[in-house]
C-alpha cells in the first residue's frame, strides 16, 4: 500500500472519529435528564411523564435516573449526567439535606437545574417548582375536623404517618394539618410517624403501633398515596375500619371510589403531570436565556366525596397523567 493511501486512511478514521464525537457531545447537549426521588413511586412516575413531555415537544432527548431515595445514588447520578454534558436536569431530591451537593456539582459545571417538589436547604437553581402542601394538608385538617364535630366529637386522639420531616414539602404538610386542627379545636395529637421506605408494609406497621399506644385513635393523615393501603389494613386487622377516619395526600388511581364509599374523607391530590411541565418549562426559558421565577407554586385539589366526580377530568391528566405520551 503507498504511503500516501494509508496517510489518508488514517486521516479519513480520525475525521470520522471526530465528527462522531462531535455528534455525540451535540447529542448530549440536547438531552434533558430527570433525577427523580424513587421512580416506581407514582407522583414522580407521573411527574417524569410531565417533564418528559415538554423536554420532547422542544426537541430534548429525555432520560430519567433513579436516586432510589438514596443521597449518594442521587449525587453520583448528578455526575454522571454532567459529565456526559446535559443541557439540563430536573430534580426531585431525595430530601432537602441531599439536594445542595447535586446543585454545587451542577453549578460549577454551568448546568441549569429546576427542582420539583421536596426543596432544598440551599444551593443554586433556577425554579423551585412545588405544590402548596401547607394549604393543601390545612384543607385536609380542616375537612377531618368537620368529620370529627358531625360524629361528635372533639377530644378524641388523631395521629399521623408522615414522609420525611427532613423535606421541606413534610414540614409543609405536618404543619398544615396540626395547624387545621388546631384552629378547629382539636388539640388531642397523639405523635408522628416517619415513612423510611415509603411502602405499605410499613406504614401497616406504624399504624399497628399507633393503635396499640392509642387504642381509642379517631383520626389518621397518612402524607402519600402508597402506604395508604397499608393503613386500611392494619385498621381491618384490628377490627377499626370504620371507627378511625383517614385523610390522605395524593392520590391513587382507586381515589374516586375510596372517597365515594367513605373509606377515605380527604385527599390533598398534587398535580405532579403538571409539576412536571412547569419544571420543564422553566428550564426551557433558562436554557434559551429568558428570566425565570424562582418559586412556581401549583395548587393542591382537595377532593371529598361531594366534589370528585367534578374534579375527575382535570386529575386524570394533571394527577394521574392518564392522557400523557
Amino acid at each position: 500500500m503507498h504511503k500516501w493511501l494509508k496517510s489518508c486512511m488514517i486521516v479519513g478514521c480520525l475525521t470520522w472519529l471526530v465528527i462522531g464525537l462531535s455528534l455525540d457531545a451535540n447529542a448530549a447537549k440536547r438531552e434533558i435528564v430527570y433525577l427523580t426521588a424513587k421512580s416506581d413511586l407514582p407522583f414522580w412516575n407521573t411527574l417524569g411523564k410531565g417533564v418528559k413531555e415538554v423536554a420532547e415537544a422542544n426537541g430534548y432527548i429525555y432520560r430519567e435516573m433513579d436516586s432510589n431515595l438514596n443521597g449518594a445514588t442521587q449525587l453520583q447520578n448528578a455526575k454522571n449526567a454532567i459529565a456526559q454534558g446535559v443541557a439540563g436536569i430536573v430534580i426531585s431530591p431525595t430530601d432537602s439535606k441531599s439536594a445542595p451537593e447535586v446543585l454545587d456539582v451542577a453549578s460549577k459545571a454551568g448546568i441549569p437545574v429546576v427542582i420539583a417538589d421536596i426543596g432544598t436547604n440551599g444551593g443554586d437553581y433556577v425554579t423551585y417548582v412545588k405544590s402548596d402542601n401547607y394549604r393543601g394538608a390545612y384543607d385536609i385538617g380542616a375537612e377531618l375536623a368537620i368529620a370529627f364535630k358531625e360524629k361528635g366529637w372533639s377530644a378524641e386522639p388523631y395521629a399521623m404517618v408522615t414522609i420525611s420531616l427532613a423535606r421541606k414539602n413534610g414540614q409543609d404538610r405536618t404543619n398544615g394539618f396540626r395547624d387545621a386542627m388546631k384552629d378547629a379545636g382539636m388539640t388531642k395529637d397523639v405523635g408522628v410517624k416517619q415513612m423510611v421506605n415509603y411502602s405499605a408494609d410499613e406504614t401497616f406497621q406504624y399504624v399497628k403501633e399507633i393503635l396499640g399506644a392509642t387504642p381509642n385513635l379517631r383520626g389518621l393523615f397518612i402524607e402519600t398515596d402508597q402506604p395508604v393501603s397499608g393503613a386500611l389494613q392494619a385498621l381491618k386487622v384490628e377490627k377499626k375500619t370504620g371507627d378511625v377516619l383517614i385523610v390522605s395526600f395524593d392520590a391513587m388511581p382507586e381515589v374516586a371510589e375510596l372517597l365515594k364509599g367513605g373509606t377515605l374523607i380527604a385527599v390533598g391530590m398534587q398535580q405532579p403531570y403538571l409539576m412536571g411541565n412547569k419544571a420543564a418549562e422553566a428550564l426551557m426559558g433558562a436554557l434559551h436565556g429568558a428570566p425565570q421565577a424562582k418559586q412556581v407554586l401549583v395548587p393542591i385539589l382537595v377532593a371529598t366525596n361531594k366534589n370528585i366526580a367534578q374534579l375527575l377530568p382535570v386529575a386524570n391528566k394533571t394527577v394521574f397523567g392518564h392522557e400523557s405520551k
